[in-house]
This record gives C-alpha cells, sequence and structure tokens, in this order.
C-alpha cells in the first residue's frame, strides 16, 4: 500500500493566517485599552473628580472613535459607550456645582 502524501499548504492561506493573527494580537490590545480607558473615567465619577473625569472621558471617545473607524467595534457600540460614559460625567458636572 503506498504511503500517504503530505498534505500540500497553499502559501497565501498561510499568509492570511498569519496576517489574521497580527491583526487579532492588534485588536486586542486596542479592545484591552478601551476597557481600561473606561475604567479611568468611572474611577473619576467615583471619586467626583471633575477635572479628571472630563479629561479622561476625551481620551476614551478619542480611544473608541479611533477604534471604531478601523473597524474594531461597531459604530453603535461606540456610540452606546460614549454616551454612557458622557452621562456619568454630566451628572459628576450637574451635582458638582448644585
Amino acid at each position: 500500500m503506498a504511503a500517504k502524501a503530505p498534505v500540500k499548504k497553499n502559501l497565501s492561506a498561510i499568509k492570511r493566517a498569519r496576517q489574521a493573527e497580527k491583526r487579532n494580537e492588534r485588536n486586542k490590545m486596542i479592545r484591552t485599552k478601551i476597557k481600561n480607558i473606561i475604567k479611568a473615567v468611572e474611577s473619576a465619577v467615583k471619586d467626583n473628580n471633575k477635572g479628571i473625569a472630563e479629561g479622561e472621558l476625551l481620551k476614551a471617545v478619542r480611544t473608541i472613535s479611533s477604534a471604531t473607524s478601523k473597524g474594531i467595534i461597531h459604530k453603535n457600540n461606540a456610540a452606546r459607550k460614549i454616551s454612557v460614559l458622557t452621562k456619568k460625567v454630566n451628572t459628576l458636572s450637574k451635582t458638582g456645582t448644585a
């Protein structure tokens, strides 16, 4: 009985797998960055620190919008995240002035 022929590998499939792995790592880093910056905004709101919260909110909006334009997160998901964070910071500023 003849030996089994080795499986041929498609070079383009190998390259696509390599590219997908790189993109997956890059996207994972950006998603982690989004989570961390959201935590920073929420902790500033929890500490009633209006100045830091607003600064962190700007960073968060910039990071989330960038991830959206790169296709890492969906635009509706990004809009929801930005909206929730903005509401939290705005309630802080309302209670801070009242």
